[in-house]
């Protein structure tokens, strides 16, 4: 498909699912034809122009003016209430991408309360001070009324704004850190079932008659998704509450359905706004935490300069491996390599060479093993490699393939390497006697290296 046609399309799907969602929100007007506090447009809107960049401005422009011309049949409101929509929306999408890192904003909380204080709270006051002026300049709605009536238009946009634009930013334009595995789905399947059911116990179906204020109810099951999983589900769950609690109090259910239809509405948005904002938050601390975790149980077992296994994970993998050559019978093969002249290379060229030098020894063993294996870095200039199932003649192999891919290394200054091997259960049956034998086995090649050099010496 070629990029005008992907662009038609995009606009054209665009504009319909707008329409549909704007017609959707009009249909709980209560207060003026042309004014609901339920209005997920405006969270489509924003996500739109993050997501795809403020070239989709006509799509939001023509389907909203469309929607409302659909409702009131009046052509200059109409055209005034789109322009107000689409200005909103432009501005919102400006301020998240310029102060709140764009389609990453609910990764951290300080961009979350950029993105609730400047694109839903800020942001939405031009859709609603632009809609209300069309409709009074056009004789819609009295001038004495525009107050109130801003006032639940503005609280439309920015719940619709807090509610349905993170669940479509976090789904469309992020992608997962890691994918679900069958387990996590049936969990997440669970939750969203949970979710709806006790939405729907806490917006009258327990007590259809009464109007309990049960909504703490729903707080575990927001610290379930916002623990388990990340803010796209967090976000997914507040989008589902919100959907079912809306109906539901329209219909008079809850703890808002026993006032008037667009007090009990409004009540219920700014809930939800509150409620929506607190769960990304807690979303946001829970993966942040969990990265912190990830960050450091790495650094527990890799070493920061060569990227390497360090002593720790060395010592784990071997003992993992010995037990499995216990079961299996297979040979497992340790192989000590010893950077030759580290110090020289450190008092001759600097420190930062000798970094180098030992990273360009970790490429070489990184590209000389396989995935199975497990290479380390053991000590200052000392590195190991464990490779299981792997006979002495074989690791020997491995060994002059790391000192051949470090002897035509084109850069300077040039390296060598001492090497030891060790096999199990030949050498040793235990981690410290491997290591041992490799240990002795590398200084008995560096003695016989020294031997020939000195008997090559005048």
């Amino acid at each position: 498909m070629s990029q005008p046609v992907r662009r038609v399309a995009l606009l054209v799907g665009l504009a319909a699912v707008y329409y549909f969602a704007a017609r959707l929100g009009l249909g709980f007007a209560f207060i003026n034809s042309s004014v609901t506090a339920v209005w997920p447009p405006a969270g489509i809107a924003l996500a739109a122009f993050v997501l795809f960049g403020y070239r989709v401005w006509p799509a939001i422009f023509v389907a909203a003016f469309l929607a409302n011309f659909a409702t009131t049949g009046v052509l200059l409101p109409s055209f005034g209430i789109a322009l107000g929509n689409t200005v909103e929306g432009l501005l919102g999408a400006y301020l998240v991408n310029r102060f709140a890192r764009g389609g990453r904003v609910f990764d951290r909380v300080r961009d979350i309360f950029r993105f609730t204080a400047l694109a839903a709270l800020l942001s939405t006051m031009v859709s609603a001070t632009i809609g209300v002026v069309s409709l009074a300049a056009g004789g819609m709605l009295a001038w004495s009324a525009v107050s109130r009536v801003w006032l639940t238009w503005w609280l439309g946009d920015a719940v619709g704004d807090i509610v349905v634009a993170p669940a479509l930013i976090l789904w469309i334009g992020v992608k997962p850190s890691r994918a679900l595995n069958r387990g996590q789905l049936v969990e997440a399947i669970a939750a969203a079932l949970v979710t709806a059911l006790v939405t729907f116990a806490v917006f009258g179906g327990l007590y259809p008659s009464r109007n309990y204020s049960l909504t703490v109810l729903l707080w575990p099951v927001l610290i379930w998704a916002s623990f388990r999983f990340g803010p796209r589900e967090a976000a997914t769950a507040i989008l589902i509450i919100s959907l079912m609690a809306v109906v539901r109090t329209v219909h008079g259910y809850g703890p808002f359905g026993h006032y008037p239809t667009g007090e009990s509405l409004t009540l219920l948005q700014v809930w939800t706004g509150i409620t929506a904002v607190t769960s990304l938050v807690l979303a946001a601390v829970v993966a942040a935490q969990r990265d912190v975790e990830g960050t450091w149980r790495e650094l527990a077992v890799t070493d920061p300069l060569t990227g390497l296994a360090n002593h720790r994970q060395l010592v784990n993998a071997l003992e993992s491996e010995i037990k499995r050559s216990r079961r299996t019978a297979q040979p497992l093969a340790v192989v000590l390599l010893d950077l030759d002249g580290l110090k020289q290379i450190n008092d001759r060229h600097g420190h930062l060479a000798g970094s180098l030098a030992i990273r360009r020894v970790a490429e070489a063993l990184l590209g000389s093993c396989r995935a199975t294996d497990t290479a380390a870095r053991f000590g200052g200039d000392e590195f190991a490699l464990v490779l299981p199932e792997t006979g002495e003649a074989a690791a020997w192999h491995v060994a002059r393939g790391v000192v051949d891919r470090l002897a035509t290394d084109a850069e300077k200054p040039n390296l060598s390497i001492s090497v030891g091997v060790a096999v199990y259960p030949g050498h040793g049956e235990t981690v410290e006697a491997l290591l041992n034998a490799a240990d002795v086995a590398l200084y008995e090649t560096k003695e016989r290296r020294k031997t020939r050099t000195a008997g090559l010496a005048p």
